[in-house]
């Protein structure tokens, strides 16, 4: 059996930049644990496998893998999708917008393709989600120990630090400037002796409201005991924490806020999430996620 295979750089129009997704269009003949092998063999941040079990044009279901598990959701596979499916053939892009449904394990998006003369443009799709913000947080001493900076790098004036969870529990923590996230290193013994591991959170979210380039707002970057020294992960997945965490704060207007976030920098495979929240001070908040994304390979897996 030999399956077609795609591999698309996400959040990014430029190659070799965003995140590295592959996508198998049409995955039905391949049970959980080959999907789990071939993303194993494949060793990318994230593989998905899609299949239209309702045999319809708008609807697809998406099982993603990382190289060790099963992914219960992510976003960066959704823009990565929705791109893939459309320059195969699969779905047809005969309007300015193109609206589809894609389901994962924690339930279904709403997704709509913007094109131009087939081409598309920009993958955007919604998700509503519900937060828990705690204000219990290391002190600005114990974080800057454990992210390698100087106490003066943080922010405690406009923004502060907070663990906010959407189903996963990040510590988001503001720093004034941009050259402060890129330098930041996890260091794991003061993470351990801090009160970091009472707080339940699993990773950090560093962000700076500045960056050097036009195109974004925020800068961000995760950190985490299990994320190693050299990497810099995708953001997608904090995306609704981050969102939340903004709306935390009372300086935040309500109404729909549009703003971009970048991750990287121009050597590192940098990425720009789109981002647009309907903030109404309420438990909920809807958000839109958006991006590029370019084709960089395709190919044919044989089993």
């Amino acid at each position: 059996m030999s399956l077609n295979y795609y591999i698309a750089d996400v959040f990014t129009n430029t190659v070799f930049s965003g995140a590295q997704i592959a996508v198998f269009p049409n995955a039905e003949a391949l049970s959980a644990e080959q999907m789990q092998l071939i993303a194993r063999e494949l060793n990318l941040s994230e593989t998905v496998f899609v299949t239209n079990p309702d045999n319809t044009s708008s609807a697809r279901t998406m099982r993603v893998f990382s190289p060790i598990a099963e992914i219960d959701f992510a976003g960066h596979p959704i823009i990565a999708t929705a791109f893939v499916l459309a320059e195969s053939g699969d779905i047809e892009l005969t309007a300015p917008h193109t609206k589809l449904t894609f389901r994962q394990n924690v339930g279904e998006f709403d997704v709509n393709v913007s094109a131009d003369n087939g081409n598309v443009t920009l993958v955007q799709f919604s998700q509503k989600v519900t937060s828990v913000i705690d204000r219990f947080t290391p002190s600005n001493i114990e974080l800057a120990e454990i992210l390698s900076l100087d106490v003066a790098d943080l922010d405690h004036k406009r923004y502060s630090t907070r663990l906010v969870s959407c189903g996963f529990p990040y510590l988001i923590v503001p720093v004034w400037r941009y050259e402060s996230v890129r330098k930041a290193k996890f260091n794991f013994a003061a993470w351990s002796q801090s009160a970091a591991p009472q707080t339940a959170a699993q990773e950090i979210l560093l962000f700076s409201p500045k960056t050097p380039f036009q195109d974004s707002n925020f800068n961000a970057r995760l950190l985490g005991p299990n994320i190693g020294p050299l990497e810099d992960p995708p953001v997608g997945s904090a995306m609704p924490a981050f969102a939340s965490y903004l709306c935390s704060f009372d300086f935040t207007q309500v109404g729909t806020h549009i703003f971009a976030v970048d991750r990287g920098d121009a050597v590192n495979r940098r990425s720009v999430l789109n981002l647009e929240m309907d903030h109404k001070r309420q438990a909920a908040l809807t958000l839109r996620i958006g991006g590029e994304a370019v084709l960089v390979a395709k190919g044919q897996m044989v089993l």
